[in-house]
Formats: structure tokens, sequence, C-alpha cells
């Protein structure tokens, strides 16, 4: 089990080069939400943004008029617009996640845990709240959410492959999923069209072990899942790699389809790419305006 802290120490690095991750909000009217902080534009609120020439428009009350006594123009306070939005993460938790291939390598989950809590902790930077699905971690913001999630994301799952929850998700919010995608894709196109009916958009982000990409197996061998459940034996492992890139191929552009019918958007990334990389893109596709 990773130790939450060490999580937490790793993605705040990750995280701390980048601008502060704004997820778009969409159908503003059922998801706008008070808060503390909020995006710099004019609207409803209680925090002063700036001063503005009053417009013909504006009711006489609006007008300041100890700022307008200094001057020969009538002014007006603007209120900043406090907005925050929701987003929900899932981070596939699963054995198949603990796959490395090479010690210098870090496991798919590790990679996934640190990419997910370091785009939690831009969110919340950028005033939006941020949970997990399943009703584990209800959306907040704050620095006990964050080690509330660094927690919660730092134990493991037994089963084999992991399937996605689209449960307790608000209804035009935002989601981020971030696995392997190796398992049950039903379960995947199912989670994904639950959430598409409540309006909820997002991006997948699919995190694999150069080796699963390569398939650099020859002569006999045996390919086991890692909680053991799942075992095959072959003498001529090379006659599979055509296959099972095409599979492999398949899988991906079945995850784009799925991604682009949705409204969400899809990448695949390896654990020996930068991380940072994997965050940028992140960090554009829940900028994504449909």
């Amino acid at each position: 089990m990773t130790e939450p802290l060490a999580l937490r120490s790793d993605a705040e690095a990750l995280a701390s080069p980048l601008p502060p991750l704004l997820a778009e909000a969409e159908h503003l009217a059922t998801t706008v939400l008070l808060g503390d902080h909020g995006r710099r534009r004019a609207g409803t609120g209680d925090t002063f943004w700036q001063y503005r020439p009053a417009q013909p428009h504006d009711e006489a009350r609006s007008i300041d008029w100890r700022r307008s006594a200094r001057s020969d123009s009538n002014f007006v306070q603007d209120k900043e617009w406090q907005i925050a939005q929701s987003v929900i993460l899932w981070i596939d938790q699963a054995a198949s996640m603990s796959f490395s291939s090479d010690a210098n390598l870090p496991q798919k989950a590790q990679r996934a845990r640190i990419l997910g809590l370091a785009a939690a902790i831009l969110l919340i930077r950028g005033g939006e709240r941020v949970g997990l699905t399943g009703l584990r971690l209800p959306p907040r913001r704050g620095e006990a959410q964050l080690m509330q999630m660094a927690q919660l994301l730092s134990l493991d799952d037994e089963t084999d492959y992991g399937s996605p929850e689209a449960q307790g998700m608000l209804p035009h919010s935002r989601a981020l999923f971030i696995s392997d995608f190796l398992g049950d894709m039903q379960a995947v196109e199912d989670a994904l069209l639950r959430a598409a009916d409540r309006g909820v958009r997002g991006a997948l982000l699919q995190v694999l072990d150069p080796q699963e990409e390569a398939f650099p197996f020859d002569g006999r061998t045996v390919f086991e899942s890692m909680s053991g459940g799942l075992r095959h034996e072959t003498l001529k492992a090379s006659e599979l790699k055509t296959r099972y890139l095409a599979r492999l191929a398949e899988r991906k552009d079945r995850l784009q389809h799925l991604a682009q019918t949705t409204g969400w958007q899809f990448q695949s990334h390896r654990t020996d790419e930068t991380a940072t990389t994997a965050l940028f893109w992140l960090y554009g596709a829940l900028e994504h305006r449909k």
C-alpha cells in the first residue's frame, strides 16, 4: 500500500509548476455553487472585483457615490462571480494497476494515483469541489479533502480489473477516469452512458506499461494476472503478438469512440513518459468546451 503522505507529496511536486486547473462549468444554471473562490468575471457575489463606469441600465442604488465623488463620472462596483464546479474522480485501484515491467518504472497504480491527486490539487486551487465516485468522498474543497482523498487512493483492490463507477456524479458536472481500461469494456461503456445521461462530461486517461504496448515476448511464456486468478501458457508467444496488438488497438479505438459519443475526451499514457505531459493534457481536457 502506498503511503498517503508520500503520494500527496509526489502529487504536490507534479502540480506545482502548472497554473490552476479550472474545470469548465457547463449548464451553469444547474451547477452554480457559491464559494470563497471564483472566476474573475462580473456577476453575483460578495467579493469586490473592480470599479467600472456606470451605464444607463445601472440602478442609482448600485452607484458607488464615494468613488464617484473623486471623478466627473459615476462608478459602479462589480462583484466577482463566485462559482465552483464539482469534479468527480475515479482512479482504478484494481490488481492489474500494480503491474510494472521494470524496477525503474512506476507501477501503473502509482502513476494513476499521482496524476489523479495532482489534478485534484489543481482543481481545488482553482476553487473547484473535488470528490471520488461511488459516494466514497462527496465533492468538497480544502486541505482536509485532499488528505482524505490521498488516504482512499492509497488502498488497493483485490479484483483483477477495475470497473468505473458513475454513482455520485452531480448533473452537468465534470469527471475524470484514470485506468488501464484492460478489463470489461461493457462496464466502461455503461458508466459513460450513465454519466452522459446526467450531462456529465470529462476525460478518460488510459495508463499503460510500455511492455503492454510493445508485447516483447518470444518462445515459452506464462502470462498471469496480478492477482493470480488468470493464467495462460504458450510455447510461441511471438505468434500472439499480432493478434494482441490488434486487439489493443481495437480497444483504444473503442475508448476513443465512446469518448466522442458521450462528449468526453480520451488519451493514452505510458509510465515511461513524463507525468507532467499527462497532467497538461488533463488540464486541457477538463477545460474543454463542448
